[in-house]
């Protein structure tokens, strides 16, 4: 586990650069892995319960042609045409895009969330524009890939990508079309062999689903990625492990799904998060007549409006209700609870240690990063290649902890807007913070309730390594109270609310078959 953590490090410290270079070299590299051979190839997946597609309907594709027919047979001589005349730059492409793209495809999502992480400035004259959606180049540029954005967009693509997967394995084994290297032994595989039959491709569900829900999500992008399909699909071709008619039938599959996705996406009230300033201020009247306190942005100029303020109101993915998942009130601002609290905040802005700056600094995920729950997708990665995970693992795995750090987000800031509940910098005089101080209410902490919510799930897909993550998970709560900015109670509380939110998620997964 040194070594993931290690890893971790290392792309934490490099976050800064790839947002800045992020979408402007040919083939982004983050983790050293090349194909593997699967631990298991779950034949039964096909029958697995989809996140958004119709439980037991697979998405409609023709079958395959016969491996003996004089069709299939031009497309195994035209691959062979191909992989004889490669160039360096596909190799290469090759070995970047394994046979598990499903995390390339992740760490592309995590690239544009950093580029994209930059807070929109003021204007001249020190008024505020948003990001528009209608006019993504602004400016300012459409998105502002903030934590509850970056949440949002991690699931959709891992949701379609689960989705489309099932599907595609259930014609898998319904069909069992043998990959080409396995009926021509001339053709050499570009991978670790695996015995999962090729029809249809997997890699062309994923490449097409996450090309058009992150299209979709970053608007700015669609060139870059559609020229990372490409050269995925390209790739797939290359490798030896696909003839074009397993890509074309992938292809139709992640359409299907991702059109599903975008659907579910363009009604789950996202849109109007972020409020008009009227509707900001009456969420901070209500605040202040229920308890006589508010959180006040402290920026200079003043942002006029918090970040999403109705979040809180975009449809979770396995919770009806955000208020039934609302924590407990936070303490009165003269109760002896917040008093002790005061204290120990000054205490550790006294007496800071290098270990407590470097657990705020590791696990700050500020502006220019991918974020929290970027930085709990970076640490799932490593698992599911340690693991040896199969692209349907894989894309499951992602797909419920980012169900759950979303779910997660939306009950944290159902809490932060209806308790408005001030920072530490507002309320303890000449309070300085090492961190910043993000645009939006303190309780309960959002690095905390995201980081819960991820090492649960990840507890669960690793049981194994649910002490590791579970700990992690701890430190990152504990490092917005050393970084100071935020109470220990916004740390404690937000941990036990993601832990909570995600049993709704843990529970739905165990009951979609693939632990049978």
């Amino acid at each position: 586990m040194k070594k993931i953590r290690n890893n971790i490090t290392i792309l934490l410290l490099a976050a800064l650069v790839i947002s800045l270079t992020s979408c402007e070299k040919d083939t982004p590299q983050y983790l050293p892995y090349e194909g593997y051979t699967y631990a298991e190839l779950n034949t039964n997946g096909g029958d697995w319960v989809p996140v958004l597609q119709s439980s037991g309907d697979a998405i409609d594709i023709a079958a395959p042609m016969a491996t003996n027919s004089q069709e299939y047979l031009n497309e195994i001589q035209e691959l062979k045409e191909a992989m004889s005349t490669m160039t360096s730059n596909q190799r290469k492409a090759i070995k970047y895009w394994t046979n598990n793209p499903a995390i390339r495809w992740n760490e592309i999502a995590l690239e544009l969330i950093a580029k994209y992480n930059l807070i929109p400035g003021p204007n001249a004259d020190g008024t505020y524009t948003l990001p528009n959606p209608s006019n993504p180049e602004g400016p300012p540029a459409f998105p502002f890939a903030h934590p509850p954005y970056a949440s949002r967009a991690l699931a959709y693509m891992s949701v379609a990508q689960f989705d489309g997967l099932i599907s595609a394995w259930h014609y898998k084994y319904e069909y069992n079309r043998p990959a080409p290297f396995q009926l021509d032994e001339t053709i050499d595989y570009a991978y670790e062999e695996n015995n999962l039959p090729s029809y249809p491709s997997d890699g062309a569900v994923v490449a097409r689903a996450s090309r058009n829900i992150l299209s979709a999500m970053f608007p700015l992008e669609v060139e870059y990625l559609q020229k990372m399909e490409e050269e995925h699909l390209e790739s797939l071709l290359l490798s030896g492990g696909n003839v074009m008619s397993d890509i074309t039938a992938g292809l139709e599959i992640g359409d299907a799904v991702s059109e599903t996705a975008l659907t579910r996406a363009s009604n789950d009230g996202m849109k109007n998060a972020q409020t008009p300033k009227a509707v900001s201020d009456s969420i901070k009247q209500a605040a202040y007549d229920r308890f006589g306190w508010a959180w006040d942005n402290l920026e200079i100029p003043v942002r006029p409006v918090g970040l999403t303020p109705l979040f809180s109101q975009v449809t979770m993915w396995s919770i009806d209700d955000v208020e039934s998942v609302r924590p407990i009130p936070p303490p009165q601002l003269d109760s002896q609870e917040f008093l002790d609290d005061v204290e120990l905040l000054k205490d550790h802005a006294k007496n800071m240690t290098d270990e407590k700056r470097r657990i705020a600094n590791f696990w700050q995920d500020g502006l220019g990063t991918y974020t929290p729950p970027g930085h709990w997708n970076r640490i799932a990665n490593e698992f599911m290649v340690e693991y040896k995970l199969n692209p349907l693992q894989t894309t499951r795995t992602l797909a419920y902890m980012n169900m759950a750090i979303m779910d997660a987000g939306i009950s944290c800031w159902d809490a932060k807007y209806y308790y408005h509940y001030p920072r530490p910098i507002q309320l303890i005089e000449g309070f300085e913070t090492i961190a910043g101080t993000p645009n939006f209410p303190s309780y309960t902490s959002g690095h905390s309730v995201f980081s819960a919510a991820a090492s649960e799930v990840l507890s669960y897909v690793f049981p194994n390594e649910a002490a590791t993550v579970r700990a992690w998970a701890e430190e990152a709560a504990i490092s917005r109270v050393y970084g100071g900015i935020h109470w220990s109670f916004d740390a404690t509380v937000g941990t036990d609310q993601g832990r909570e939110v995600a049993q709704y998620t843990i529970d739905r997964a165990k009951a979609d078959g693939a632990d049978e």
